[in-house]
């Protein structure tokens, strides 16, 4: 017996339910920062490095997208320089940013980065922390990852002078487009420490870093609790010993006024 052709109302309500569920049974993490944390060429130190940082948890926060200018600040080996890479595509740009001390301490390591990863779209460059040398609003977004206390920190046995933060903040706030954003990631210090122990503990007063961004044009946009750790003292250095990948860390992202 021949069946009844079927209603092509019917046949697209069909299809639109199919597609819906397929939609809905996606990784939920299928994205392009998942994606670039999943590129089989990242190095193994990377890769157990992103147990403690959660990168693409991270990145997803900042929206930055394909297409975008982007400069990773102080950004030692570039590990998220190459990760912002990826994200940006061959249509974006990447500035690896760091000062000499910063060069030195990781013995130019992003330079094998970029090299053996043909990173292409990532420009390494050595600043001035006086005068950085960026463009006026040419950057989408600025990274700044487990850097921001430095600004605060003064040690002369490594070359480290003691820099303008404000004038740094200035210069960065002049780099981005309008509505740029900013991604601050920084080990907590106690409350209402300012940035007295940032040479001590490598840490920062998360309320200290909000004021001074918003005191130097950016808006605060919003903080996340993904790598919290209530149980830190927040009284420990945070770079060596047994605080290393157990501090309580505060993420905030910030636009420039428009």
């Amino acid at each position: 017996m021949r069946l009844p052709a079927a209603r092509p109302s019917l046949f697209l309500a069909t299809l639109l339910a199919l597609v819906a569920v397929g939609a809905s049974a996606a990784p939920k993490d299928a994205d392009i920062y998942a994606a670039a944390v999943a590129r089989p060429e990242r190095s193994a130190e990377d890769r157990t490095r992103d147990a403690t940082d959660h990168p693409a948890d991270v990145l997803r926060l900042s929206g930055i997208k394909p297409g975008m200018q982007v400069a990773d600040f102080l950004a030692a080996d570039g590990y998220y320089s190459e990760l912002l890479s990826t994200i940006v595509g061959p249509k974006g740009h990447v500035l690896l940013l760091n000062n000499p001390p910063y060069d030195k301490f990781v013995s130019n390591a992003w330079e094998k980065r970029i090299s053996d990863h043909h990173l292409a779209n990532v420009e390494h460059r050595t600043i001035d922390m006086a005068h950085l040398g960026l463009t006026n609003a040419s950057l989408d977004a600025i990274v700044m990852v487990k850097v921001y206390h430095d600004l605060y920190w003064v040690a002369p046995e490594f070359n480290w002078p003691k820099i303008d933060a404000p004038a740094v903040l200035d210069q960065l706030a002049r780099a981005l487009k309008p509505g740029g954003t900013v991604l601050v990631v920084d080990h907590a210090a106690k409350a209402g420490t300012g940035s007295s122990v940032a040479g001590e503990l490598h840490r920062i007063d998360e309320a200290f870093a909000r004021q001074q961004f918003e005191a130097h044009g950016f808006e605060f946009v919003r903080s996340s609790d993904l790598l919290r750790k209530p149980e830190d003292a927040r009284d420990q250095l945070t770079f060596k010993g047994p605080m290393v990948g157990k501090t309580d860390r505060f993420i905030y992202l910030f636009r420039k006024r428009r």
